[in-house]
């Protein structure tokens, strides 16, 4: 009996020896793949991150273009254009698509409906689709250019308040599509 239990004892060391073995070695693995997982992650999460800050420089408010030209990105207008430049110098005429901020008043006093808050809106010049006189008024301003727009409403306007009265348009030009 003594045999087979030093052939036991013998079997167990080696299989303690094998499993101590396999645990080094994985230590040891884990020692070196750990880091370089590491690593690439770091790697992978600098590349996605100079990505999408490249993706909101060209979709965000101001970028700069490859013409050196600034443009900001905005919904799409009419002419499928999806960004207006804000070169200064650029000019506004008759056709182009313009993006602009104003507040109107009527003696000096702001009226409901009469302002973008800063929201901007897009008006293409000559249209005929605002006050008779207030797209004339822009031409020749360049983007980032305030200008005041008066105009008189017409007398069948639709809005009691404002039907016949002269109001003052302080117009912001944010930009020009190209």
């Amino acid at each position: 009996m003594k045999k087979e239990n030093r052939k036991m004892a013998q079997q167990r060391r080696a299989q303690e020896r094998r499993k101590k073995e396999r645990i080094r070695k994985l230590k040891k693995f884990l020692t070196i793949a750990v880091p370089c997982l590491a690593v690439i992650l770091l790697i992978a999460a600098i590349a996605l991150s100079s990505r999408s800050s490249g993706d909101d420089s060209s979709s965000g408010t101001t970028a700069e273009d490859t013409s050196g030209t600034d443009t900001a990105d905005t919904s799409s207008d009419e002419t499928g254009s999806t960004s207006y430049s804000t070169d200064t110098s650029l000019t506004v005429e008759n056709g182009d698509t313009v993006n602009i901020d104003y507040v109107g008043t009527v003696d000096g006093v702001e009226f409901e409906g009469g302002s973008t808050d800063g929201a901007g809106t897009d008006l293409v010049i000559g249209s005929g689709s605002y006050i008779d006189g207030f797209e004339d008024q822009l031409i020749g301003a360049h983007p980032g250019d305030t200008v005041e727009v008066n105009v008189t409403f017409p007398e069948d306007y639709g809005v009691e308040d404002l039907n016949g009265k002269a109001a003052v348009f302080t117009v912001t030009v944010n930009g020009i599509y190209e």
